[in-house]
């Protein structure tokens, strides 16, 4: 989605001003033009991050020529921040999904993770034998 932004131009003693006029109380604000930029991105993505999560609607953005009408934004530069809802959330979502009958199986895990576990056991008891001294002084894995 892109959704345009509302900046209020920034001087030697002010920051730029961001506003989102899509996402009521969402705003920003930067030392420079690219970080007020960069800090919008990041006002947005929390905004519909927060909403999304809460099972809120995400607001579509309306044409930039129609906030550019409003008075309120007079002198104001225009940009356009687009972001990607499907990298937004991070709420788990349930998925069916359909597996052949013999990875369905619950033996077939089974099978595998004791296949794994005995692997990783024989690996470590081999290493930890290789280092252990036997009782005449001679190492485990020297003969």
């Amino acid at each position: 989605m892109k959704y345009p932004i509302a900046i209020e131009p920034g001087d030697d003693k002010h920051a730029y001003g961001v506003v989102v006029p899509d996402l009521p109380g969402c705003f920003s604000a930067g030392d420079t033009l690219d970080e007020a930029l960069n800090n919008a991105r990041e006002a947005i993505e929390l905004w519909l991050e927060t909403v999304i999560d809460d099972g809120g609607a995400v607001p579509e953005p309306r044409a930039l020529a129609e906030h550019q009408k409003k008075k309120e934004f007079k002198g104001w530069v225009w940009a356009v921040v687009a972001v990607d809802l499907a990298q937004i959330s991070d709420k788990a979502e349930r998925v069916n999904i359909t597996l052949p009958s013999r990875l369905r199986s619950g033996d077939y895990f089974q099978a595998a993770f004791l296949h794994q576990m005995q692997q990783l056991q024989g690996r470590a008891c081999g290493t930890l034998l290789a280092d252990l001294p036997l009782l005449d002084g001679r190492e485990a894995g020297v003969q």
